[in-house]
This record gives C-alpha cells, sequence and structure tokens, in this order.
C-alpha cells in the first residue's frame, strides 16, 4: 500500500513537473511573439512613413489623369489603413506585457466619458445610433490614468459606431456600487456575434469573420489591457446581439481639505 502511495505520489510530481515546463514554454513562447510583433512592426514604421510621406506628395500635385489620380487615393487610403495596424500592434504588445508608464490621478470618471461621446458625435450621427448616458448625480472619481482611460472609451466607442445596429439605442453608464466606479458600453450588435466576450479580446479577433470594415481587430484586447494596468477590471458579456462592456475601478476617496 505504501509503494502505491508512493508511485502515485511520483507520478503527481512528475505531471506538475509536466505542467510547469508547458506553461514555461507557453510564457516564453508569448514574449517571443511579443517581442517579434514589436520589432517587425517598428521596422514597418519608417518605411511606411516615406510611403505616406511621397504619396501624400504626389496628392498634392492635383493630376489631370482620373485614372492615376484614383490609385493614388487607393494608396493614400490603404498606408493610413496599414499605419494604423503597424500603430495598434505596437500599443498592443506594450500594453499586454505592460511596457506603458501609467500616470495616475484623480479623474472625474462622468466627465471623461461625457467628452469622449462629445468626441464621436459625428460619427454617431453618421452610424444612425442613438447615444442614452446616464451619469450620477454627483461626480464619482477614480484614481487611474485619464490619458490612457480616454484611450479605453475611444477603442469602445469606435467599436460602437462600427458594428452598431442602425437606429438602435447605445446605453453608456457611469455608477457607484461597493465603493466601485461602474462603467458599462451596451449596444446592438449589426452581425451576429457568435463568440464569447473572453474570445473577444483575443489580440486580432472580430465578432464575426465575414466583417470587411477596416479595424485591426486589437481594439478590444488593447481596452482590456489598459484597463487592468490601471488596476481596473475588465469584462465584456454577450446575449443574443447584445454587447455589454463593463469596466470597474475602485472609487477614490475624497480629497482631503
Amino acid at each position: 500500500l505504501i509503494l502505491n502511495f508512493k508511485k502515485h505520489a511520483n507520478d503527481l510530481n512528475s505531471i506538475a513537473d509536466g505542467m510547469e515546463t508547458a506553461v514555461n514554454e507557453r510564457l516564453k513562447s508569448e514574449r517571443m511573439k511579443t517581442e517579434l510583433i514589436t520589432n517587425v512592426s517598428h521596422d514597418l514604421k519608417t518605411p511606411l512613413t516615406s510611403i505616406i510621406n511621397y504619396v501624400d506628395l504626389l496628392n498634392k500635385l492635383e493630376l489631370d489623369d482620373e485614372t492615376v489620380q484614383e490609385y493614388i487615393e487607393i494608396l493614400l487610403r490603404q498606408s493610413a489603413r496599414l499605419k494604423k495596424l503597424t500603430d495598434d500592434l505596437i500599443e498592443a504588445s506594450k500594453a499586454s506585457t505592460g511596457n506603458i508608464k501609467i500616470e495616475f490621478s484623480r479623474c472625474d470618471i462622468g466627465v471623461l466619458l461625457s467628452q469622449t461621446v462629445g468626441e464621436f458625435s459625428e460619427q454617431i450621427e453618421k452610424s444612425e445610433l442613438i447615444p442614452i448616458v446616464s451619469l450620477p448625480q454627483q461626480p464619482v472619481f477614480a484614481v487611474v490614468d485619464g490619458r490612457r482611460l480616454y484611450r479605453v472609451f475611444e477603442n469602445l466607442m469606435s467599436n460602437i459606431c462600427k458594428y452598431s445596429q442602425p437606429n438602435t439605442r447605445v446605453y453608456l453608464d457611469v455608477t457607484q456600487k461597493n465603493n466601485n466606479v461602474v462603467i458599462r458600453f451596451r449596444n446592438i450588435s449589426r452581425d451576429m456575434l457568435g463568440i464569447s466576450g473572453e474570445e473577444l479580446t483575443e489580440r486580432f479577433v472580430r465578432g464575426d469573420s465575414s466583417r470587411n470594415t477596416e479595424g485591426s481587430g486589437l481594439g478590444l484586447s488593447i481596452a482590456k489591457s489598459l484597463t487592468e494596468l490601471q488596476n481596473g477590471e475588465f469584462a465584456i458579456r454577450v446575449d443574443g446581439d447584445l454587447f455589454d462592456v463593463t469596466i470597474i475601478f475602485a472609487e477614490a476617496e475624497e480629497e482631503k481639505k
């Protein structure tokens, strides 16, 4: 009996060692992939900047040939799209590895959300959406990096404007609960999502592979990473066509007078 227990103990130790090795290899692989993405993205930036500058110069020549002008416009559009993807790759890499400097300060979350919605007013109107913004009567504060949190809100609003069903309401809420600040973004998706909230925050993942809108599929991944770097929680719930994002931060203590 003792020998059997010893055998089982040895087997368990072997399994534990194997799992530890597998986890370490996975982490090593993730680091290597992150470093590769970062290095390739930086290497792309220099020639891409040159391409954008030269295409911009061609565009300013105001050439008479309509076909040439059409080609230039395509180059402008596609090079801008590639630049956005490259920038997103670098930011996603930095955010996922924590290689971003976070500058904490007290921030009025309601004001920041209102400003973000205001700056997206034109896109919201173009997408035929009806924003319903609900804020607490009294200001609520969290200790965050305002610039990074704005980036989170910006990514979520961009996602809403791209993928929401036209002529539907978009609900944007800030509430207080159990000494926390809770921020919610809710919208109805234009396409069937067919994917879990967890999968949507993985890199390069979109809710529907058939989408042909421009985008890197990195927006939600960046938003989640930036939220967590600010000691916040980021969760996505998908219920049918309902897309529901909840962000939670600890409420800041009142300033001493």
